[in-house]
Parts: C-alpha cells; sequence; structure tokens
C-alpha cells in the first residue's frame, strides 16, 4: 500500500470532509473568491465551455465546482445507437463483467453484487460491459445519461470517503464498494455516482435526499432520460461506474485505459438484437 493510501485510513475522512463543506458553501467574498482563485490556477481549470466563463462571476467554490456547460458546448453524436461518456474524466479501466467481477485498476477487482448492494440485479449484468471514468479535480464535474433510459430504482449507501485517484485505487481494496455512492438502475443499465475524500456531496436533479447518506436507503423511481441529459452531480473527487447488460453495449475500436473523454463523447454503440457485443 503506498503512503498517501495508508495516510487515509488514519484520517478523520467524514470530519474533514463536513469542514470543507461548510468552507465550499460559504458565499462570503473575502473567502470564497480566493478559494476559487487559488484553485482555478493550481488546476488550470479551463472555464471556455463553462458558463458564466469569469471566475468573479461565482458565488461559492460549490457554485464554481459544478459549474454548467454553455448551451452547445457538448453536441452529441448523430449515431442514435452511440453510447456517450457520462462525464468528462479519464477512462481508468473498461471491459466485460466476468464471474460477476469489475476491474478496478491494475490487479484489483470488485464485485459488481457489492457494488449494486443486490445480487440478483448484478446477475443480470454478468457477461456484460462496464467502464469508470475518475474525475480530476479539473474536470467538468455534472453526470448525464450515456443512453436513453427509464430511471427505476436509486440506491443510497453510506460509507467512507477514500480518495478515488488512481493511486488509491491501485492501493485500497474494494475501493468503490467502501465509499459513499448512488447507485441508479434504469431500464437498460446501472450507473454508479461514487463520492470522494472532502466534500464527497452527490446531488441529483430528481427529488432525494443529497449526501452524505446517513443510512442505506433504496427508493423506487419512475422517470425516463434522454441520452445527454444531466443526471447529478459531484463536489470535488468523484468517479463514475456504468455498467451495461450482457449483448447490448460494443465497445469503439479506439478505447484505452487511461484516455481522457469528455462528456457525450461516444464511447461504443448499442448492440442489435440477437447480435454478440
Amino acid at each position: 500500500m503506498n503512503a498517501f493510501a495508508a495516510l487515509q485510513h488514519a484520517l478523520p475522512k467524514h470530519a474533514i470532509s463536513r469542514a470543507l463543506g461548510a468552507l465550499a458553501r460559504s458565499e462570503w467574498p473575502p473567502l470564497a473568491q480566493p478559494l476559487i482563485r487559488a484553485f482555478a490556477r493550481a488546476y488550470a481549470v479551463d472555464l471556455s465551455e463553462a458558463t458564466p466563463s469569469r471566475l468573479a462571476d461565482y458565488r461559492s467554490f460549490n457554485e464554481f465546482f459544478t459549474r454548467p456547460l454553455a448551451p452547445g458546448a457538448r453536441p452529441l453524436p448523430t449515431d442514435p445507437a452511440a453510447i456517450t461518456s457520462p462525464a468528462d474524466g479519464r477512462l481508468t479501466e473498461f471491459g466485460r463483467i466476468n464471474d460477476g467481477r469489475l476491474m478496478q485498476a491494475k490487479g484489483q477487482r470488485f464485485a459488481a453484487a457489492a457494488l449494486l448492494t443486490d445480487a440478483d440485479v448484478a446477475a443480470q449484468y454478468d457477461g456484460g460491459k462496464f467502464f469508470v471514468i475518475y474525475l480530476a479535480p479539473r474536470d467538468y464535474h455534472r453526470v448525464h445519461a450515456p443512453a436513453a433510459g427509464r430511471l427505476e430504482r436509486t440506491v443510497e449507501v453510506p460509507g467512507s470517503a477514500f480518495a478515488v485517484n488512481e493511486r488509491t485505487a491501485a492501493a485500497v481494496p474494494s475501493l468503490f464498494v467502501r465509499n459513499e455512492r448512488l447507485v441508479c438502475l434504469f431500464d437498460n443499465f446501472a450507473l454508479v455516482m461514487v463520492g470522494a475524500l472532502i466534500v464527497r456531496s452527490i446531488e441529483t436533479v430528481w427529488r432525494g435526499p443529497e449526501s452524505p447518506y446517513r443510512a442505506y436507503r433504496a427508493r423506487q423511481a419512475d422517470q425516463r432520460f434522454e441520452r445527454g441529459a444531466e443526471l447529478g452531480r459531484f463536489l470535488l473527487g468523484s468517479t463514475v461506474v456504468a455498467l451495461f447488460p450482457p449483448g447490448t453495449m460494443r465497445f469503439a475500436p479506439h478505447l484505452t485505459p487511461g484516455v481522457r473523454v469528455r462528456m457525450g463523447q461516444a464511447l461504443g454503440t448499442a448492440a442489435a438484437a440477437g447480435v454478440e457485443a
């Protein structure tokens, strides 16, 4: 285990998250503006696609961090069968779900049943496809639907708040299963928003409690989202895991682990009925 991962085991992660969360929510200009400017400078944040596009127009660090894209900034593929990236970030892993397990990082796998908190649901994805996108601090932090589908159920899962960067993912077993997360079960795919160290808040566009989640809770839903529609947003570090049932997705041939992707970019296509994906 590397030193950074070892340190996180010892840190009071929830207390740190609460304290820094209060700072991030502050709209007091003498506090908010220096924090925003220091962060933007440290991470070379690009606001050319954001709205507003001036740092001075953001009232709080949270407002800056969850900045929306300007209209038309991310046109979707013209192919209606394209399955798109739900977020900006790094495609850390992707592939087939074998024996109910997904790749977290080199040498680390985790169980779909533990991630989704339901063995019966996880069984529906065995033999299907998955991908993991890590959102770095400088990235756009809203999450969108990779395909059109109907949201049928959500599961709020309380947990830890480890960082989700690649160093930690390679060192902490079942990292995405340990951390707080929101499981979103659609009629044709599953998408999991994984919280992380520091603020770790997850917000959704539908009505529901904001994280941190105090208890495990499953909720029924019945809401259709078109491909590219916003689902929710993260505050600070975060990861998205998407799962597709067997025979429903074919990855684009150019993908390689570690490549940077952008929300709306085609990652693959929906497989034709009866065709092996």
